[in-house]
């Protein structure tokens, strides 16, 4: 059940993904108590340092130049105010730092060259630094690296069928291109996806089966539920419902023994029962704050009155390893 595998089928696992709720929950339990500490949760904060006006079309994001969402356009912040955003989250218990631009990609150029001193005064706070910028080449993932870049965000949100409902300025492959890139610097990856795309059952079950079949499993795995924005492509589609959040984090923590499984978007619809439910299928990392990047989310002071309810402990920085120790490590590619 908690063997460490790269080789699963659809099938294998669409039957977890549809056994009876309580009983996934269960099996998800066990396997997520052979490979972590119960109760220990990372914290992450998620920033917009550099927020709108992206040339995508990806149909959930408000922050697409093509949709009307009264999302303001903001350049690039300061290095100094983003290491002040850093010191707040981490006073308010954040472990990982994430830094999001919306770009397509990134380019080479001095806002890119101004994130790197980011990733370097950040990691001076002795806190895991993460950036979701968009596509990488190679030789950028490097430079990320050589700065002490911890984690790249690059979600794949849902299953390769579906990409293209959701998303036509790039492929499936352009994503699996930068996963590979950011694999082979020695970078932490994560990686996970958005349900409630208008998505099917199969769909999910192709997302997870995308990730888990990874020539490494993602190191962290968000599992997001649409927050429907006005003004997107997405804004009528209906609130999915918890218990398919619950069967979506449990069948993760299943296929992903090690990875982490991070509740995401969409947590400040869950009460405190609904959210233990997902700790107890296997969720052991959350985002705090009041927004990620421009969605409402839980501040801080409401997620360490859950913790003290539920007995649950904030992870500490660097628990698995240093992002040295990490790219000793690096997973063989295959041909």
């Amino acid at each position: 059940m908690s063997e460490i595998r790269n080789n699963w089928s659809r099938e294998e696992i669409r039957a977890i993904y549809d056994r009876p709720l309580l009983q996934l929950v269960l099996d998800a339990a066990d396997v997520h108590r052979r490979h972590h500490k119960f109760g220990e949760v990372q914290i992450s904060s998620l920033l917009s340092v550099k927020t709108g006006g992206c040339s995508e079309d990806c149909a959930y994001c408000p922050q697409a130049a093509r949709y009307h969402t009264g999302v303001k356009v903001h350049a690039l912040m300061k290095t100094e105010d983003v290491v002040a955003a850093a010191q707040n989250a981490k006073q308010g218990g954040a472990s990982r730092f994430c830094m999001g631009a919306a770009w397509r990609e990134v380019r080479d150029n001095r806002d890119f060259d101004r994130v790197l001193d980011m990733v370097k005064e950040v990691n001076k706070l002795d806190m895991e630094v993460c950036c979701t910028l968009g596509m990488l080449t190679p030789h950028q993932a490097e430079r990320l690296a050589e700065a002490g870049l911890y984690a790249y965000n690059h979600n794949v949100d849902t299953s390769e069928e579906h990409y293209s409902e959701v998303i036509t300025t790039r492929t499936y492959n352009d994503r699996l291109n930068t996963l590979a890139n950011v694999r082979q610097a020695g970078i932490s990856v994560c990686s996970g996806g958005i349900i409630g795309l208008g998505e099917t059952h199969d769909d999910r079950i192709g997302m997870l089966f995308t990730l888990a079949t990874l020539p490494a499993h993602p190191d962290s795995v968000p599992i997001n539920v649409l927050v429907p924005v006005a003004g997107t492509p997405l804004a009528e589609n209906k609130r999915v419902p918890f218990d398919e959040l619950v069967r979506m984090i449990a069948t993760a923590r299943i296929i992903m023994p090690h990875s982490a499984v991070r509740l995401s978007a969409g947590r400040l619809e869950l009460s405190i029962a609904e959210q233990a439910m997902c700790f107890m299928a296997g969720a052991n990392s959350i985002f705090a704050g009041d927004k990620l990047l421009t969605t409402p989310n839980p501040e801080y002071n409401s997620d360490m009155d859950m913790f003290r309810m539920l007995g649950l402990t904030p992870k500490a920085a660097f628990a698995d390893g240093t992002p040295q120790d990490r790219r000793k490590a690096v997973p063989h590619e295959a041909n």
